[in-house]
């Protein structure tokens, strides 16, 4: 997971963050993500996905003794989640790395989607992603 220190402000960064589950079930990733996001001082309130992504949760599920509201929506981009905190006042879009990414895209991913400049396209941020070659260590041989 990753989330810039200024979300929730106006900027020019392609996504406010990145998320990425371990699977397809909201019900248990969704719970993690509220969990980590609170450790990092960010007390999510609402959050809304795509319904193309994902199934329908229950409109409030609690989590660690708050309950935060949900919404399915078929108009919003099924690799984006959209968090909101402080009473609405401050939101939070994400860009979901879809569970089976390799490690080394999903790595850079994470990188990518706050870079300042970059098209507000998770297609795109993804396919950068994957276009950086994968770093080759030389074949070391023994000195004669």
């Amino acid at each position: 997971m990753s989330l810039r220190h200024d979300a929730g402000v106006a900027n020019d960064s392609a996504f406010d963050g990145a998320w990425w589950p371990r699977g397809q079930d909201l019900t248990v990733e969704l719970p993690e993500l509220i969990a980590e996001l609170g450790r990092r001082g960010v007390r999510v309130e609402r959050f809304t996905y795509s319904l193309e992504a994902w199934e329908a949760i229950p409109r409030k599920i609690a989590v660690l003794g708050r309950v935060v509201r949900t919404g399915g929506f078929r108009s919003m981009d099924p690799q984006v989640v959209c968090i909101s905190w402080d009473g609405g006042d401050r939101r939070a879009d994400l860009l979901v790395i879809p569970p089976e990414t390799d490690v080394v895209t999903g790595a850079r991913a994470l990188r990518l989607c706050t870079r300042r400049g970059l098209p507000r396209s998770p297609s795109m941020v993804l396919a950068a992603a994957r276009a950086t070659p994968i770093p080759q260590v030389p074949e070391l041989t023994p000195a004669s």
